[in-house]
């Protein structure tokens, strides 16, 4: 996904968007944005793992999987 149809999605400044992707760590952003850009990520495939042994993490959905 490119930014700036992340942006555009999550209707959010595309300036946030690159900000997060350049922090080494945790952003700071209004959480209302931070909804909505984890709403998209979402709804594209993205899993949210919760924090386990190694710390909270991301992954790709497996094709056909549902929620």
């Amino acid at each position: 996904m490119e930014q700036a149809d992340l942006a555009r999605d999550a209707g959010v400044a595309l300036g946030l968007v690159v900000r997060i992707e350049a922090v080494d760590g945790m952003a700071m952003m209004r959480k209302p944005d931070g909804v909505a850009i984890r709403s998209v990520l979402e709804a594209a495939g993205v899993d949210f793992i919760p924090e386990n042994c190694g710390g909270a993490g991301v992954r790709l959905r497996k094709a056909g999987a549902s929620e």
